[in-house]
């Protein structure tokens, strides 16, 4: 059972032989390493590269143990790397585990001949290190659980029943090596308590890992909704009766964040082009994940299908916000009145844009009207789709809004432009 994870091999394969140091990062577990020593290396060996030059070091291994000290991992490296200015591809496996990683990586940018591709779990590999220190000399590729349409890829059985799967039990490929349902969800559990949420603590020294693993229950249950540390520490006092400063609050989130468990989608103002502060939604890497956390309990399809879609579009390469849009209305006496209407995503790729709107159904003209009068009161020219449940082939309204199935936005690459 093999996933073809083609988005992300092609994004490799864009990047072969540019100078910079491929990062790829992502939440642990959700296929890096499979990517760069399973896919990766097929296309470099069926591409006409011999194995001579490639070299691969799993540094989680046991083996290469010896090879997480810096001095011995570099002299071993410039050991194999020739030199000769023929490409030398250099593959360097949860590279994190090597203390003082990045001399070594600033050494291979001037191996003459090698191409450098690395692949990292933690907060202290993208933010600290990748990042800024080398602003310029390096190239992300952001991998994430599997996709709805990856999912499919080896799913056993019709498009509807697999969407019933996919929004309980998400995408991390391992999970999916399981047949019974109780298999996955004691995965996915174990998967969050016992690697996500003990290596948040070990490497922030969260001194208080109950008010972490309670901020990320109170977060599980607020998906799609707007908040921010205020709004929070005040739930942990009336609720959780417990007295937690936003400031430790903000701290956590970071760490969340830094870990890939979690995103934020900032507001933005569409008529005023410019972000909005907090409020914020935040939503989670994998819906699995996400209902995990709830003891898979509170499974809205609503929000859940939102998430999905926010998903979705970050691993198409959007930056994806929240649309906030101004317009005037008249309350029940008649009087105007100035709304604040919401459009779920912003989604922008350099130039291009696309407004977003999650809808599980729109059957009623209530609810129809609901879903679509923020898109209708935006003035220009960007594509405004609605995406409901189930599948339905894209049409377009007489206002030009367009309409498609969560299912066909999901399977077809190209669904924006439909």
């Amino acid at each position: 059972m093999e996933v073809k994870r083609d988005r992300y091999l092609d994004r490799l394969i864009e990047r072969k032989g540019n100078g910079l140091i491929k990062a790829v990062t992502g939440i642990r577990r959700c296929g890096k390493s499979f990517l760069l020593l399973e896919l990766f290396h097929r296309h470099l060996v069926e591409s006409g590269v011999p194995e001579s030059r490639i070299v691969e070091v799993a540094l989680d291994d046991r083996a290469n143990k010896p090879l997480r000290n810096p001095d011995t991992l570099l002299a071993y490296l410039r050991g194999r790397v020739p030199g000769d200015g023929v490409p030398t591809y250099v593959v360097l496996d949860e590279i994190q585990l090597v203390p003082e990683f990045e001399d070594v990586l600033n050494s291979l940018l001037h191996m003459r001949g090698a191409d450098v591709y690395v692949s990292g779990s933690n907060s202290q590999f993208l933010s600290t290190d990748i990042v800024s220190r080398f602003r310029g000399r390096s190239d992300e590729i952001r991998v994430r659980p599997l996709s709805f349409s990856e999912f499919m890829s080896i799913f056993d059985g019709p498009a509807d029943e697999g969407w019933d799967e996919y929004v309980v039990h998400g995408g991390m490929p391992l999970a999916l090596s399981y047949s019974r349902a109780s298999d996955k969800e004691a995965y996915l559990r174990s998967l969050f308590e016992k690697v996500y949420i003990a290596d948040v603590v070990e490497r922030n020294k969260v001194r208080h890992p109950e008010e972490l693993d309670e901020l990320v229950d109170v977060l599980a249950s607020a998906t799609g909704l707007l908040t921010n540390p205020t709004r929070l520490m005040n739930v942990f006092r009336s609720v959780k009766k417990k007295d937690i400063s936003d400031k430790t609050i903000t701290s956590y989130i970071s760490h969340l964040e830094n870990a890939y468990l979690v995103s934020e989608a900032q507001r933005f103002d569409i008529k005023g082009n410019a972000h909005i502060g907090s409020p914020k939604k935040y939503y989670f890497e994998d819906v699995g994940l996400r209902n995990a956390r709830m003891g898979f309990r509170q499974a809205e399809e609503n929000h859940l299908m939102e998430n999905i879609v926010f998903n979705e579009l970050l691993s198409r390469g959007f930056n994806v916000d929240v649309g906030v849009v101004d317009a005037f209305g008249r309350d029940k006496s008649g009087k105007t009145i100035r709304q604040r209407l919401e459009v779920d995503f912003v989604a922008t790729l350099g130039s291009s844009r696309y407004y977003v709107q999650s809808a599980l159904a729109i059957d009623d003209p209530e609810k129809r009207e609901q879903e679509t009068r923020p898109l209708a009161k935006i003035d220009d020219s960007f594509r405004k789709i609605v995406v409901v449940r189930g599948a339905m082939k894209p049409r377009r309204d007489e206002k030009g809004l367009v309409y498609m199935g969560i299912r066909n936005f999901l399977l077809d690459p190209n669904s924006l432009d439909a």
